[in-house]
């Protein structure tokens, strides 16, 4: 009778190890409510940014509005889907992802590919778009936390552990900044790097790997023969003195941010969004935030990302195993890293990279995956002690 209850028990535990959906807890609501508030900012925002630049395209000025608030609807039930599916899930499915990751990148190269303002970073059927560089962020997280939770000693092994990190990163990388999209390439470099370094890989790899990293960008710089990698970042440096030409986009972010000063022109009342600050909407979006709610505006936007992350550190120091810990890791650098990028680049702190700012920046496919992630993080805090 002993013997059929353990029996019983063991079929019951290997039963609800796979089970997709799992939930235990009621999660961490504070990441709901801040990522409920970039959301609504953002839309908000990017309504104000857009507003004369839909007018000249479409004649609508509620176009990006209209299209972002049914992205950010989207978004909403996706983040509440991935908040139900057991985060053990994505351990297991780590290699189907990243093989589709690869798939998706590949396509860029074939007919389907969509080439927009002189790149193909985008793949299209029929009316459905999906940008793979954007996906791939994703898809080398959940890569580098399945594998190490299933080797958990590897990161401690050049060979075994940190080289295939390093190759599939180094691919996905390689395929993005063909399309060419370098901001893409430098955050999934980024990410990599990062969850190396949270999953204890030793500081003598981390810095050969560094180094590689640093000959790579100066080889990919002195190859580039039209002198186009070379001129986005050195532009940086003194953007005024290319003010017409590679240093349009950054100076009139400068200005814009600039003539906000303490607090802002006000909500709507931005002037370098009336078609002189391209693609106000997108990567430079902050500019706009700076110019129209001032120091304020923008203090206050980086104080919700700072607490977003400390929660997304919290859930990850605070993760019931390795999975959960190397995900919440994972996405939390994610999320940090595109932030400091973006500020980076809007103040002329860094080379233009075109890197959007999470939540914020209009977007459909980076804002799902940015709240896919985020149920993801919300269903590790259910498992979670504290």
């Amino acid at each position: 009778m002993r013997k059929a209850n353990a029996l019983k028990t063991k079929f019951k535990s290997r039963i609800s190890g796979l089970k997709l959906f799992k939930d235990s807890g009621n999660g961490d609501l504070l990441i709901v409510l801040l990522t409920t508030a970039l959301v609504v900012f953002g839309t908000v925002m990017i309504f104000s940014a857009s507003y004369y630049k839909s007018i000249s395209e479409a004649g609508d000025p509620y176009v990006y509005l209209k299209k972002q608030a049914v992205w950010a609807a989207l978004g909403f039930v996706v983040m509440w889907i991935f908040s139900k599916i057991d985060y053990h899930w994505w351990g297991r499915m780590y290699k189907p992802i990243a093989v589709v990751c690869l798939g998706l990148l590949f396509l860029i190269f074939t007919p389907l590919g969509l080439e927009a303002n002189g790149a193909v970073r985008w793949v299209g059927v029929g009316p459905l778009t999906v940008m793979p560089g954007e996906v791939c962020k994703f898809g080398l997280i959940t890569f580098v936390a399945g594998y190490y939770s299933k080797y958990p000693k590897r990161p401690f092994d050049f060979w075994k552990g940190v080289l295939p990190v390093v190759m599939v990163a180094g691919v996905y990388a390689g395929l993005i900044m063909l399309q060419p999209n370098m901001s893409t390439a430098f955050t999934v470099i980024f990410i990599a790097g990062g969850m190396l370094f949270v999953s204890g890989a030793r500081w003598g790899h981390l810095g050969m790997l560094a180094g590689a990293a640093g000959v790579a960008g100066v080889a990919l710089i002195a190859m580039d023969t039209d002198g186009y990698r070379l001129k986005r970042f050195t532009s940086f440096l003194d953007p005024f003195a290319h003010a017409l030409d590679d240093g349009w986009q950054v100076v009139q972010s400068l200005l814009a941010m600039g003539t906000g000063g303490l607090t802002g022109r006000g909500l709507g009342n931005s002037i370098q969004k009336n078609l002189y600050l391209p693609e106000p909407q997108n990567d430079f979006i902050l500019a706009i935030i700076g110019e129209e709610l001032g120091f304020v505006g923008i203090a206050a936007l980086i104080l919700l990302y700072m607490a977003l992350v400390w929660r997304g550190c919290h859930v990850a120091m605070n993760a019931p195993d390795y999975m959960g810990m190397m995900l919440a890791a994972g996405i939390t650098i994610m999320i940090g890293v595109q932030v400091v990028l973006n500020i980076a680049v809007v103040t002329s702190s860094f080379p233009p990279t075109g890197v959007i700012l999470p939540f914020v920046s209009y977007g459909g496919n980076a804002l799902l995956i940015f709240m896919g992630t985020m149920g993801i993080l919300v269903n590790i805090s259910k498992s979670s002690e504290v």
